[in-house]
């Protein structure tokens, strides 16, 4: 087993510190990334006294997320809906039969992206979050009918996200030859894949089981917005 998987009790924390320094905001104690890439905050773990450093790189009215244990609220932040999730992680190559062409995703596509991930998973994606790692697709007549990408990385870890297909498309296996095609590839770089589902996600969870990965530990997604 690896030893940097700790980082995944606190990947945001991880990801804007290593892999993903260029796109944070904030100190050593408090970072977010840019507003424009993806509505996660993080803190270092044993940091006191945080809202107000938050106060410095959260707008007023703003919404964002923290992933995992959260301190007390201060009274001018207010949660506005938490997620459970398993996380999972995969230290294997898949054996997934790929029965339909993917191909990468890039700027050309990001109207396309944007569109369907907000479909299926609205809240989530931005259109800067392309840039937070690759993305791949698959088409059917020229429309982009699921996708899957990279979002935070820390030195070692990927995660993989935005596991989305159109509602007229589903039971084709397209989810799963996406998953299957990012992990293997991150495995073949070297890196640990892991993502996130909900909890409460049965099937899901029982698909990426079968596909190689393994609970690691549940873990909430909480939204949080400054208010005034």
């Amino acid at each position: 087993m690896r030893d940097d998987y700790y980082k995944l009790d606190n990947p945001a924390w991880y990801a804007l510190t290593e892999t993903h320094a260029a796109f944070a905001i904030g100190n050593d104690k408090v970072k977010r990334y840019r507003p424009d890439i993806v509505a996660f905050a993080a803190y270092q773990r044993g940091s006191k006294n945080i809202f107000p450093q938050l106060d410095e790189i959260v707008a007023v009215n703003e919404s964002f997320f923290i992933i995992g244990e959260i301190s007390s609220l201060a009274s001018n932040y207010i949660v506005e809906g938490i997620l459970p999730c398993a996380q999972m992680i995969c230290s294997r190559q898949m054996q997934t039969h790929i029965t339909v062409s993917i191909e990468k995703l890039n700027e050309t596509d990001d109207e396309d992206i944007l569109t369907l991930i907000n479909l299926v998973q609205p809240g989530y994606y931005k259109k800067g979050t392309r840039l937070m790692g690759d993305y791949f697709g698959i088409r059917q007549n020229e429309q982009l009918v699921s996708a899957t990408g990279e979002r935070m990385r820390t030195n070692g870890l990927t995660e993989i996200s935005a596991v989305v297909t159109h509602p007229d498309f589903t039971g084709r296996k397209y989810a799963q030859q996406l998953v299957a095609h990012v992990a293997n590839k991150n495995l073949a770089e070297g890196l640990t894949p892991f993502l996130h589902v909900a909890a409460t996600n049965k099937r899901a969870i029982n698909i990426y089981e079968l596909l190689g990965f393994v609970k690691r530990r549940g873990i909430d997604f909480t939204r949080l917005k400054r208010v005034g």
